[in-house]
């Protein structure tokens, strides 16, 4: 995507967070392209993009969209399923703007 206007940041502390990653992006890429590795990945959305980075403590998502709307709904989608896939967890996930 080039020259988002709208960014936002989250670093969710988990010992999952490789998992998550390949969890997510495994999910979206039937309906949105996603590649990912161990460590990195990233779906791009009709509205947005999220790159994620997963290290042995944090998995950091960064969103990107053109608008304030298309942002707070790829927050929105990136969260519910994250907090899906990890529901033996109680995960931290605040975006913070990064604009």
């Amino acid at each position: 995507m080039s020259d988002p206007t709208h960014r936002a940041q989250a670093h969710v502390p988990t010992a999952h967070a490789s998992k998550y990653l390949q969890q997510l992006c495994k999910h979206f890429q039937h309906r949105a392209p996603a590649t990912f590795d161990a460590d990195a990945g990233a779906i791009t959305f009709p509205f947005g993009e999220a790159k994620l980075v997963a290290d042995a403590a944090t998995l950091t998502i960064v969103a990107e969209a053109a608008g304030a709307e298309d942002l707070a709904r790829l927050e929105d989608v990136i969260a519910r399923h994250l907090a899906r896939f990890a529901f033996r967890e109680d995960l931290a996930i605040e975006w913070r703007s990064a604009t």
